[in-house]
């Protein structure tokens, strides 16, 4: 089965010391006994550190020893489109030094967001923001990855934002980190999921859809032909290990329950 842990699953612990990435690969192979990790920069620390040769040679090290395969890389703090064009060009620097962090880890999808605020995209922003893409997947295609952003904040939770822009950015590179039924502006959340899963790269399942529409969910997605890793994510920062391991075990009832029929 296709399952793995964000490991943002885990920003409690992180918080309070009491996990870093190394410890992250290690319960996901040994406590959960998969064999994919799904990285969130933040578990590493600040760039100053993950951004370091001689950490990520430790990483890659770490992945190899355990066997692992990374689904996603999920970075914060590079988003495309600041107001300050300083920033921006901070940004896109700081975006070209983690995709090739991701080339090292050989991640199969990276997410990089768009920026912006509120719930449009001024021409301005837009155009910049299919540049970037563009100029990024350029780069992932080179390490057979895919990268773009996720239904995660500003302009992003609206589907006319996110369809026309992948529409726009047109390369088979670009994907869609859809955060299953993170959306505004439409009457229910299946609408934004139905629209945006032929651009799904890789998926956030999130606490909140496992206990009220996950099997639906997940149809909406198979039936559109997704094929990639469905991403465990937990938000609350407290019993992390337990409700990880809750999610967990309800994707894989989903996932048989969807494969038994199937098999009728």
């Amino acid at each position: 089965m296709n399952i793995s842990i964000a490991s943002f699953s885990f920003h409690g612990l992180r918080a309070a010391g009491m996990m870093d990435f190394f410890s992250y690969v290690e319960a996901v192979k040994y406590r959960y006994r998969l064999d994919t990790a799904d990285i969130w920069n933040g578990i590493a620390g600040p760039d100053s550190l993950l951004l370091d040769s001689a950490f990520q040679k430790k990483m890659v090290e770490a992945l190899a020893e355990r066997e692992m395969s990374v689904a996603n890389y999920h970075v914060d703090g590079c988003h495309l489109w600041e107001d300050d064009p300083a920033k921006r060009k901070e940004h896109r620097a700081t975006a070209i030094r983690h995709l090739q962090l991701a080339k090292a880890i050989n991640a199969k999808t990276v997410r990089i967001d768009a920026g912006g605020t509120g719930s449009v995209w001024t021409a301005e922003q837009f155009d910049y923001i299919v540049k970037g893409f563009r100029e990024y997947c350029a780069i992932a295609s080179d390490f057979g990855a895919k990268v773009g952003p996720e239904s995660h904040w500003g302009p992003e939770l609206v589907p006319d934002n996110m369809e026309r822009l992948a529409k726009t950015v047109d390369s088979p590179a670009f994907g869609i980190l859809l955060h299953i039924g993170h959306w505004e502006g439409l009457p229910t959340a299946e609408e934004g999921d139905q629209r945006l899963a032929r651009w799904a790269m890789h998926t956030h399942v999130d606490a909140n859809i496992t206990r009220t529409r996950l099997e639906s969910a997940m149809k909406i997605l198979l039936a559109a032909g997704y094929s990639g890793y469905w991403g465990v994510e937990h938000h609350t920062g407290k019993n992390e290990y337990a409700e990880v391991e809750y999610q967990i075990s309800e994707v894989k009832r989903v996932l048989a329950k969807i494969a038994a029929a199937q098999r009728k």
